[in-house]
């Protein structure tokens, strides 16, 4: 249960992080892309898009342990998780591009 709190109150700050307009270099691809590539994205977007589903990923691990003694709420608690975070990067190759 502790270790779910200090979880999802860090993806929290993470949320915050992003919001502010900082945290770019903890978006795995976008650290790591050329100039060329970067400008390719719109950055406030990304962010955007990365606090909600920061704040969406605190959310799930903080109702984990509720959802420990039903295996079958679990693995749907998981499965719209997934579902979710595919979403996400399917905006996140879209929306969050420049055109």
């Amino acid at each position: 249960m502790i270790v779910s709190i200090v979880f999802a109150v860090m993806f929290l700050v993470f949320a915050v992080i992003f919001l502010m307009g900082k945290g770019d270099k903890l978006i795995a691809g976008y650290n790591t892309a050329s100039e060329e590539e970067k400008k390719k994205v719109d950055i406030k977007r990304l962010r955007i898009l990365m606090a909600i589903l920061s704040v969406i990923t605190a959310g799930y691990v903080s109702i984990q342990p509720y959802l420990a003694s039903d295996p079958q709420n679990q693995m749907g608690a998981l499965f719209a998780f997934i579902v979710v975070t595919f979403l996400f990067i399917i905006l996140a190759n879209t929306w969050a591009k420049k055109k």
